[in-house]
């Protein structure tokens, strides 16, 4: 009351404002704001081609370094900055279908998205361990070769590890489309900007996006914004997951996530260590990967996540994916040769693990999958003298067996982009090929 009598409404909201003292190629230093800010605090860069938006990534002796989420055209020596709200997104219901990009702007040319009435911190601590609640029932990702050797249950993590060009995109469309949940989350980390409309409009389809919402920060994006591009995928995945909904977080890929923190953290002073990586990355991933999960207990809600993790030059363990393969509750691995031999998904079967399947199948079907798993290993085994004619078909009954049924399982596991499985099916799938144990030699050929 005493400040609407003294007028004080109207006097204008003071901003605090700082400069640029020095810049290079990625980061700027800027003085005068130092007692305000802190790690993480978001600035706006007031240069002659307009605001642009920065987020300071260290502090040292008085002044901060930032680094800016887009192009820095026109910013230099004493270019204004100034302290800008804290980053968060507002996400509604009604974004669903629409994509956008990591500052929550779209960019599929739909107009404006409508702003939830809860902005939600992009940064935010996973549920409390001790008040998490457990993994739920077995869900139906609708890809055969994962329902049977690799089962999932609601609020698993899952990880997807690849060479380039193995396919991975397509079984991502296969799940986003596929998979039994009521919300798919898409997080484009460094995607190619070409392939951006493909795989929404050829892999993913009206029906894949109608259930989905998709950000992206292409691949000549700002190391912050393809950062920034996992946090709004998984703020936007657990908006939906508070609502008590069931809900499919696809990041592609974990791997360019952490080259942008190398990146950020590179250019904050941390020291290089394993190949380049700076100790912060091996920090943030855990931060990140945690989110994802079951909600606490009594919410119904959980962001079952698949992350896909690009292995350089096929080695699996590099340190992003060593480190990733260990946060997350299995894995599953693309074999290039799988691929160039034709089947689809180029699942490797063996080097896949679910750590969930003991408390999912059946004793049935855990008798079935086990059982494929040592005809395939054996084959894998023997393939190599069956090749050179050194092995004669009767020496070994169970080799015998297992040239036999591997092509029958193979054929199995091959699917096509526009089938959609369950898991019911897919154990019936392995039953019926595993059911030819009395047939002739050559069968299966």
């Amino acid at each position: 009351m005493w400040a609407a009598r003294l007028g004080l409404g109207r006097l204008p909201t003071v901003e605090r404002h700082g400069r640029v003292v020095s810049a290079d190629s990625v980061s700027f230093v800027i003085e005068g704001l130092a007692p305000w800010l802190a790690l993480g605090s978001r600035l706006a860069l007031c240069g002659a081609g307009g605001s642009v938006p920065g987020e300071v990534v260290a502090l040292r002796q008085g002044a901060a370094t930032a680094l800016a989420f887009e192009p820095p055209e026109g910013i230099g020596i004493g270019t204004p900055a100034r302290l800008a709200t804290p980053a968060t997104l507002a996400v509604d219901g009604s974004w669903l279908g629409r994509v956008l990009d990591p500052l929550g702007r779209p960019i599929d040319g739909r107009g404006p998205l409508r702003p939830g009435p809860r902005p939600r911190p992009l940064r935010a601590p996973p549920p409390p361990a001790g008040r998490r609640a457990r993994l739920g029932p077995r869900l139906d990702l609708g890809v055969r070769v994962l329902d049977a050797f690799a089962t999932c249950r609601r609020g698993q993590r899952l990880g997807l590890f690849a060479a380039s060009g193995v396919g991975k995109s397509t079984l991502l469309s296969m799940l986003a489309s596929g998979a039994d949940c009521d919300v798919a989350v898409l997080g484009l980390v460094g995607e190619r900007g070409r392939e951006l409309r493909e795989f929404l409009e050829d892999d993913l389809g009206p029906e894949g996006m109608a259930r989905a919402v998709t950000i992206c920060a292409t691949s000549d994006s700002s190391a912050l914004m393809r950062r920034e591009a996992a946090y709004a995928a998984m703020t936007v995945a657990e908006h939906f997951a508070a609502e008590g909904r069931q809900v499919l977080l696809l990041i592609d890929s974990i791997t360019r996530f952490a080259m942008a923190l190398r990146e950020i953290g590179l250019a904050a002073g941390e020291p290089p260590a394993t190949r380049g990586y700076t100790p912060g990355v091996f920090a943030e991933l855990p931060r990140l990967l945690e989110r994802a999960g079951p909600r606490e207990e009594g919410n119904p809600g959980a962001i079952t996540g698949l992350f896909t993790v690009l292995v350089e030059g096929d080695d699996h363990d590099e340190p992003v994916a060593d480190a990733v393969r260990g946060i997350l509750d299995g894995h599953v691995v693309l074999d290039r040769r799988i691929g160039e031999a034709g089947r689809y998904p180029a699942v490797d079967v063996l080097r896949s693990l679910s750590r969930t399947v003991p408390g999912c199948l059946t004793g049935e079907e855990r008798a079935l999958m086990q059982r494929a798993r040592r005809i395939l290993a054996l084959q894998a085994e023997m393939a190599d003298l069956v090749r050179l004619g050194a092995y004669r078909a009767g020496t070994d009954p169970a080799v015998d067996e297992a040239i036999r049924l591997a092509p029958r399982i193979e054929a199995m596991l091959a699917q096509g982009k526009g089938e959609r499985g369950s898991i019911g099916s897919a154990f019936a799938a392995l039953a019926a090929a595993l059911d030819g144990a009395e047939a002739g030699p050559g069968d299966g050929a």
